[in-house]
């Protein structure tokens, strides 16, 4: 089958292709497992983490891509959730231990055995892939395929990172950075707070016209001051600095939500300077997002079927992989940006 492979850290500031597509061996599900003929794969900052060395490495090479919608080819021997032929997504969380404290606890998103798709196993930057049906879902026919792709990762990130700010209906929310997972979380919040007034800080007037677009009361640079403070702010750049800005923007009491994997930096041992009196007395508190759990993803799915919520997307065909990855690094971001088989 053709598949991209990413064979070691590149980096991307120099526009250098990261990944090489090649023919490898079509893969056989296992017993619980299904086999999916891959429609199409979104592309996600989390990859760019990846080619750029920020994440833990896999074990190369390795197929990326974890927003993953495609068809059952195959069923494994005792795999019996779903038939041939059934449309299904495969999220960033590819398995975890179902036996530790936090997979027993529904949070394995904090398994110490979490392993990712397209990291820790193949992903969906192929013709086919392989998981075990019960990290496999079935994808609402409300959305298109490409609709669907986004709500995998960056959807069902922004409602864990929603959930975890602890919002009620009325309080105001601030959203740093408006890519494809901030734009989903202003649909929801819309959606699940009417009454809520939701302010955006966007790095370019593109991405602060977008986010007016859809409902934000107001929308500026990281740097600037919003009309009031807010009750949450959900951090989703991939850089330092909107740390310490948002902490000021926060109420007493409020809560700061930093939804991602790891922070780039042109420094990369730039430290973070807080003053606690001003970033965080008053009893602020600050929440990291690690990964997604299955109920994560469900709940998303179901949501935003009924809603509906459904991204902006920037279709790209398969062969143009590389060219998505290197937009998504140097160019404004409008939605969600997805590679079609």
């Amino acid at each position: 089958m053709k598949a991209w492979l990413l064979s070691k850290i590149t980096n991307l500031d120099g526009r250098t292709a990261p990944l090489n597509r090649s023919d490898v061996p079509m893969p056989h599900p296992a017993e619980q497992e299904v086999l999916i003929k891959v429609l199409c794969c979104g592309v996600c900052h989390t990859e760019l983490d990846e080619i750029e060395g920020r994440t833990p490495p896999p074990e190369y090479p390795v197929i990326p891509g974890h927003q993953v919608i495609g068809v059952v080819h195959d069923v494994g021997t005792n795999a019996s959730r779903f038939c041939k032929g059934d449309r299904v997504g495969v999220a960033w969380i590819y398995s975890s231990c179902g036996k530790c404290e936090y997979c027993l606890a529904g949070t394995e998103n904090l398994c110490p055995d979490f392993r990712a798709t397209g990291r820790d196993h193949h992903g969906g930057y192929a013709e086919y892939l392989t998981v075990n049906e019960k990290f496999a879902y079935p994808i609402p026919t409300v959305f298109s395929d490409a609709e669907a792709a986004p709500l995998l990762c960056a959807g069902a990130i922004g409602y864990r990172s929603l959930k975890l700010a602890g919002l009620s209906d009325g309080d105001t929310l601030g959203l740093t950075g408006f890519g494809a997972s901030g734009h989903l979380v202003l649909k929801l919040a819309r959606h699940l707070y009417p009454q809520s007034a939701i302010d955006v800080y966007a790095r370019s007037t593109e991405e602060q016209e977008f986010a007016r677009g859809l409902g934000a009361r107001w929308a500026g640079a990281s740097t600037d001051t919003s009309p009031s403070q807010a009750n949450a702010i959900i951090d989703t750049t991939p850089v330092w600095s909107t740390i310490a800005q948002a902490l000021l923007q926060l109420k007493p009491g409020g809560r700061l939500v930093i939804n991602a994997i790891r922070k780039e930096s042109a420094d990369q041992n730039a430290l973070l300077t807080l003053r606690y009196q001003d970033h965080l007395w008053m009893e602020k508190e600050i929440k990291s997002v690690a990964n997604i759990t299955r109920a994560d993803v469900e709940e998303f799915l179901s949501i935003a079927a009924a809603i509906p919520i459904k991204p902006e997307v920037d279709v790209y065909p398969f062969e143009k992989a590389n060219e998505a990855l290197i937009d998504l690094k140097h160019k404004h971001v409008r939605g969600a940006k997805v590679l079609v088989l």
